[in-house]
């Protein structure tokens, strides 16, 4: 009996053996149409020419048009090294992605498993394969602790991020948790997907200039798979870098794929003698000195972030700013897409582009309107796809967005001081243009937003007015983007009149008077709606956060002589900076300090179900009732989550204090009724931890989509 049992045991295992070896095989097989092994038993699915991209489908080389998308690693209330995105997030994000034609995505280190896991299992079964780019990333904190590439734990950690990254996309390797860090069991082996790799961030022109200065003698590479003619110590780096990257993948998994280093405007190999930024043309990174051998059989490629409004050559570089396109318009953009591919032999991919769709503005595009923010979503959409026709039509082998999704956690360097550095992931600040490049949105609320500013006042239904003056009603309302305001009236004249709602946000400052209004609180902000154009938010000089910094603090403007007086009885308009003073050193010219008013407020539709859709909608109109969004920032709310606001500038400077609400009224003046007074009462707000919010693709998104079916 027990010898019977034995043979069926054994019959039994040898089956299910037969079948995985099978099944396994079966599946090898099928991969095998898009897999090439060359003589030496090499394996490759993609490699270069010397312009384009070709995948191995079906048995054949195919070129292939790279475009798709960034994808960074956080989502609201998440900072990155939290990667709070789930599978589910991600086997979303990726139908989403295939949907609008793109064919890859870029992520710029490694992510947590559920990444990995989910971009298998889409691929398994989806129509059109997603492919992969993958970054690696270089510590930052050792490159601004021992700022040179040579030093040995530079090159040693970055090493080893590199083979941790292979043993990933093999689904080989087990990290362990480091805060900050993604972690985890790594499994499923997405290698078939990969198309290559980026080596590095965007460099900073200090560290390249001291690598190269500390390690003269570094004149050359002479490595397995790549070597470097003329090339500098840092260009050097990065050959070595490569070389170990090959070689790793190619001893340990037989397999290779094209590698790149990542490279930006600041660190081409192009001279920008009009660049009024010195570190801006400081040096180059030319990976045109890092060369193949034949040992390496998937091949090299140069990869670049460009943006049209940064550095500031784009706008003052005399070839760029005279170049036209075939109809007659300006188009720096393209004048540097041709500039930059006639340094190259290999293919160029631009691997980030795009205009963030906020409110907020941190540079200009002065010849061509590509800025840097206060860009609609449409917008976005139709200069992202300008730049898309101008890369594909100069003949670069691709170009992927930036980016996928909005990241409520980024800065930028206009915005950064007047927030709180570890509380940017829990609130949506369009303001800081940063935040916005997605063609995802994460929009406040469950399901739709709190109010949308479009004429429509059933969102409003069982709120009660905060206040009640002149004839006027007024009803408050917030979330994690924007506190609402909605003014009912019976005799409001749009054309004529002009609504004010004054804004007390800090005790023991404001005015209590303006232009004949009185408050019964000390208004530290006012809302003006005065037809289409002239509408604006005002701020008490006192607390005037652009007054104190640049005139207070930097003297690089006139400091306003209301500036330390409580109860000035006058507002200032709201700005934000956009370039200090720059000298240009070919014109000889003086381009003096720049910024432009974010504190008027834009006339039109905010729904984004409406025909009319702007995404900059600040307020609308509509049968007597008014319907206002202000964003936190604007009225120095440094975090709604924690209803921190600033405190006293002149005896704290920008510091957080917390409120316990704000005081609102509503009042409109005419020629009949110029002297009023506006009784402000309290609008207070709940703190929050976990943010509400609902996705949303943007205008820009199905822009995009119809461009890139275009290039299919």
């Amino acid at each position: 009996m027990k010898k019977k049992i034995l043979i069926l045991s054994v019959l039994i295992l040898s089956i299910v053996i037969g079948f995985v070896v099978y099944a396994k095989y079966f599946s090898n097989a099928s991969d095998t149409k898009n897999i090439f092994k060359d003589e030496d038993s090499i394996q490759y699915m993609s490699k270069v020419d010397a312009e384009n991209f070709y995948i191995y489908k079906d048995n054949t080389w195919q070129k292939e048009f790279i475009m798709g998308v960034n994808m960074g690693a956080a989502k609201p209330g998440y900072f990155p090294g939290e990667f709070g995105i789930t599978k589910e997030d991600y086997l979303r994000w990726f139908k989403y992605i295939s949907d609008m034609n793109s064919n890859t995505i870029r992520i710029y280190t490694i992510l947590n498993p559920e990444f990995y896991d989910a971009f298998y299992e889409y691929n398994e079964s989806a129509v059109n394969t997603l492919y992969l780019i993958q970054g690696v990333w270089i510590n930052e904190s050792d490159i601004a602790k021992y700022k040179d590439a040579y030093n040995p734990q530079i090159e040693s950690n970055f090493k080893e991020e590199i083979e941790t990254t292979i043993d990933v996309l093999h689904g080989n390797k087990i990290i362990k948790k480091v805060p900050g860090n993604a972690c985890g069991i790594y499994e499923k082996d997405v290698s078939k997907y990969v198309l290559g790799y980026v080596l590095g961030i965007e460099w900073d022109p200090a560290f390249v200039t001291i690598t190269n200065d500390n390690n003269k003698d570094n004149v050359n590479y002479d490595g397995k798979y790549l070597y470097s003619k003329d090339a500098s110590p840092f260009e050097n780096f990065l050959c070595s870098k490569g070389d170990e990257c090959i070689e790793y993948e190619t001893e340990n998994y037989k397999i290779q794929r094209p590698v790149s280093f990542t490279n930006w405007v600041t660190t081409d190999m192009l001279s920008h003698p009009n660049e009024p930024l010195v570190e801006e043309d400081q040096v180059c990174v030319n990976v045109e000195n890092i060369k193949s051998k034949d040992t390496f059989k998937a091949g090299l490629f140069a990869s670049y972030h460009i943006y049209p409004y940064y550095p500031d050559s784009m706008n003052y570089q005399k070839e760029y700013s005279n170049f036209k396109d075939n109809n007659g318009n300006i188009d720096t953009y393209r004048a540097y897409l041709k500039d930059l591919k006639k340094e190259h032999s290999i293919p160029v991919l631009v691997a980030e582009f795009g205009i963030p769709a906020s409110r907020g503005k941190a540079h200009e595009n002065i010849n061509t309107g590509f800025n840097q923010g206060n860009v609609s979503e449409k917008d976005q959409g139709e200069m992202d796809a300008a730049m898309l026709k101008d890369i594909y039509e100069e003949g670069y082998a691709g170009g992927i967005v930036f980016a996928f999704q909005d990241e409520w956690f980024k800065r930028a360097w206009n915005t950064m001081g007047l927030d709180i550095a570890d509380r940017r992931a829990y609130w949506n600040n369009t303001q800081t243009n940063e935040q916005h490049f997605g063609l995802l949105s994460f929009d406040s609320g469950k399901k739709e937003s709190t109010c949308y500013v479009d004429g429509d006042i059933n969102d409003w239904d069982g709120t009660s007015a905060v206040s009640t003056n002149n004839g006027t009603e007024l009803y408050v309302k917030s979330d994690e983007t924007y506190l609402y305001f909605m003014v009912k009236s019976s005799n409001f004249d749009f054309a004529k009149d002009n609504l004010f709602i004054p804004i007390d946000t800090i005790q023991n400052q404001g005015n209590l008077s303006y232009n004949g209004l009185n408050f019964n609180k000390d208004a530290d902000f006012i809302v003006s709606i005065n037809g289409t154009d002239k509408s604006q938010i005002l701020v008490d000089p006192y607390y005037d956060s652009f007054q104190y910094l640049y005139g207070n603090q930097l003297s690089i403007i006139t400091q306003d002589k209301d500036y330390d007086i409580k109860n000035s009885d006058k507002f200032n308009p709201i700005y934000l900076p956009l370039n200090i003073e720059l000298e240009l050193p070919q014109d000889k010219v003086k381009i003096p300090f720049s910024k432009y008013e974010t504190g008027k407020l834009l006339y039109g539709d905010g729904n984004p179900n409406n025909e009319n859709y702007n995404s900059l909608a600040d307020f609308y109109v509509k049968d007597n009732v008014v319907e206002v969004r202000i964003p936190w920032q604007l009225i120095n709310v440094m975090d709604p989550s924690t209803k921190m606001i600033m405190n006293d500038l002149q005896i704290d400077g920008i510091r957080p204090i917390k409120t316990d609400g704000i005081n609102v009224g509503s009042s409109i003046s005419s020629d009949t009724n110029a002297d009023q007074n506006i009784e402000m009462n309290l609008y207070n707000w709940d703190t929050w931890e976990n943010p509400i919010y609902h996705e949303r693709l943007k205008e820009s998104y199905y822009i995009l989509k119809d461009a890139f079916s275009q290039y299919k």
